[in-house]
């Protein structure tokens, strides 16, 4: 059926409740000239009489009456939906699908959850673990967690986080046992606890940069992870060299749990950015939820 018919139907059920061409179109907000003219079209083109007319009344005839309880109660369900969808845009409800990887979701996103969500009892937030680049319109995800460089260049990127800088490391009792590596290139000859990421089809490189010279690292080791948890204890161990996000590790190094290696090696690069298609199309829930992990610089 045509967006028309659908008019002319409504329309038609406006004239029979209301039983009144004049009311019908102010409620409409129609002439009664053009109302009339699209009952009469409607009449026509199914062959049946619909309203009986009177210079003094409008009643719905016998195939009229049929008609107005079969549409009546479904524009009336239509404009119930309608109604609790208008609440919706006014009060935050509902899901919201997110897809990050580990690091942001433990050390951005679950902060900012222990503030959004007791103000906010009627959202749901579902995070999904996942270092693939993801597409969330295909994945029916509301958002993503990327690094700023791997966001696509139609998605809207608020950036989530400060910058950020890798750390190597080991324990002391490691240290006992092998050199410290004062280059990139002696980590070769070291037990690298070492990352397997999707988006990279193998191990992930560590990439070091000094002076403006990159060097990537692909080290052998026994253990290999897609994990930050069990990289961390591996690394506190005493099992290898770890090559993990800052903040991960400097409480562990300032109590003398892990050393530092390579520092002048690793640089700071972009941070964490939360990416969306469209903010035309965004959930009033997701809004509230960018605005509260939008990175503001002290």
């Amino acid at each position: 059926m045509t967006h028309e018919n659908f008019n002319d139907l409504a329309a038609f059920a406006a004239v029979a409740n209301e039983r009144s061409f004049t009311r019908a179109a102010a409620k409409l907000g129609v002439s009664q000239s053009a109302l009339s003219q699209t009952i009469s079209a409607l009449e026509k083109r199914i062959g049946l009489r619909l309203l009986t007319r009177t210079t003094r009344s409008v009643a719905p005839t016998e195939a009229g009456e049929r008609l107005l309880q079969t549409v009546a109660p479904r524009f009336e369900e239509i404009e119930a939906q309608l109604a609790a969808l208008s609440e919706l845009r006014e009060k935050p409800a509902g899901t919201v699908r997110i897809t990050a990887g580990e690091h942001p979701a433990i050390s951005i996103l679950q902060p900012a959850l222990k503030r959004f969500l007791p103000d906010h009892p009627d959202v749901n937030v579902e995070i999904i673990i996942d270092y693939g680049l993801t597409d969330i319109v295909a994945e029916g995800y509301d958002a993503g967690v990327r690094m700023g460089e791997q966001v696509a260049k139609d998605m809207i990127a608020v950036r989530i986080g400060p910058e950020m800088r890798m750390a190597v490391v080991a324990s002391p009792a490691y240290f006992e046992r092998y050199s410290r590596p004062e280059t990139p290139q002696d980590l070769m000859v070291h037990r690298c606890i070492n990352i397997r990421l999707p988006t990279y089809g193998g191990l992930f490189p560590w990439g070091l940069e000094k002076d403006g010279r990159e060097v990537k690292v692909r080290g052998d080791g026994q253990l290999v992870f897609n994990n930050l948890g069990l990289r961390l204890s591996s690394a506190l161990d005493g099992l290898g060299v770890a090559y993990m996000p800052e903040d991960q590790v400097l409480p562990h190094i300032a109590k003398g749990r892990l050393i530092r290696v390579l520092e002048d090696w690793c640089p700071y690069f972009p941070g964490y950015h939360l990416y969306y298609p469209s903010r035309r199309h965004s959930s009033p829930a997701l809004s509230l939820l960018v605005d509260v992990l939008r990175y503001r610089s002290a």
